[in-house]
Parts: structure tokens; C-alpha cells; sequence
């Protein structure tokens, strides 16, 4: 099991929320932004299983931008298959879960979606990289992405965010890009965007 925070929501016909921290993040960094998104729906939030200098991560890295990709496909499978005993043990619907990542939790969100066809029902990717380049994509028809993106991003370039996009876009996924005149970090008006997006579906 990975280390985790569940809150039941009050309407069980609503999707999951599935919250991915940031490098040195942990389970309680993203919590505010469930009432942003949909205050009535369960939240998962879930803490990396890496650690780096003693932050938190998700999966391994090689250095800054260059990630260790055996690592990543190894934690991808794990929060892939942690999400089918959480489901159970708290009784939530596998099959409609939404992950809201930002940063590296942006990235193993991404990861989820390349390599697990029906891990996510959806995911908005806060200034995600692109996890993997040339494997066989899944077919993602009918799966709502939104990436929100920096124009001044120094970790995540704009060629980044359009590759991952276009990537996505190529496996049949339905992508909103946001670009917002910030750098990395997560602003309230990308959030606010996004759950209007969120609330669109």
C-alpha cells in the first residue's frame, strides 16, 4: 500500500479525485484544491514512494529533466495497481477516477495514461513533461486531458507541453492545453481553469 489520505464524498455518481504532489511534496500538499475542483467527490490523495535527499517523488531520476525510466515504469505499474486495492478497500468506482497532478505527480499521471489504457477516466496534468517517448500508446478514445503550462516554464519547455499533447491527441485522448505568462510554479488561475474544464466534462 502506498501512503495515503481517502475522504469519502458526499455524491458517489462523481469521480474519484486522485491528487499527485510535486517533488518534496506529500499527500497533504493538493488537498485545497478538491473544493476548487468538485467539493462533492472522494479524494485520494497519495504520497510518492520515492525518496530524493529525503523529498518525495513518485519515481526516480537521473538528473534534472532526465528521468530513470526502468524506475518509472516499475512506480507506474505500482500506483496503477495500488489504485485497484484502494478501490476496493474503500469502495470507491475503479473505473472513474480523475488524477490532478502537478510537476512530477503531473508526470506519473501522464505515465498512467501511456502505458494503462483505462487506469484514469481523466487527468488535468499540471506543467507535466513527456514521461516516455516511442513505445506503442494505448488507445485513449474518449479519455479528457487538460495540461496546464507555463510560457516561462525553465523546467518544462513549451516544445514539452505541445509534444505531450500532440502525443495524447495521437492516441485518441480529447486535450485542452492552458498556457498560463508563469514559470513552474501552480497558479490559481490555472486551477480555476481547470476546474472549469473539469466541470465541462
Amino acid at each position: 500500500m502506498m501512503k495515503h489520505i481517502f475522504q469519502k464524498g458526499t455524491d458517489q455518481t462523481k469521480p474519484t479525485l486522485l491528487f499527485l504532489h510535486g517533488t518534496g511534496g506529500t499527500e497533504q500538499d493538493l488537498l485545497g484544491l478538491a473544493g476548487e475542483i468538485d467539493k462533492d467527490a472522494n479524494v485520494l490523495s497519495v504520497r510518492g514512494n520515492v525518496s530524493e535527499n529525503g523529498m518525495p517523488r513518485f519515481f526516480k531520476r537521473l538528473a534534472e529533466g532526465v528521468f530513470d525510466e526502468e524506475d518509472l515504469i516499475f512506480r507506474t505499474k505500482e500506483l496503477h495497481e495500488f489504485l485497484d486495492e484502494a478501490a476496493e478497500e474503500h469502495g470507491f468506482d475503479r473505473n472513474h477516477i480523475v488524477a490532478v497532478g502537478y510537476s512530477n505527480g503531473a508526470n506519473i499521471a501522464a505515465s498512467l495514461l501511456l502505458h494503462y489504457q483505462d487506469s484514469l477516466n481523466a487527468a488535468i496534468l499540471h506543467h507535466p513533461m513527456v514521461p516516455r517517448r516511442g513505445i506503442e500508446l494505448p488507445d485513449l478514445s474518449g479519455k479528457n486531458v487538460f495540461i496546464g503550462a507555463g510560457t516561462n516554464d525553465p523546467i518544462c519547455s513549451s516544445e514539452e507541453s505541445e509534444e505531450l499533447k500532440s502525443l495524447l491527441e495521437k492516441a485518441g485522448a480529447n486535450v485542452k492545453l492552458h498556457w498560463e505568462n508563469l514559470g513552474h510554479q501552480l497558479s490559481m488561475g490555472e486551477v480555476k481553469t481547470a476546474a472549469e474544464w473539469y466541470n465541462n466534462l
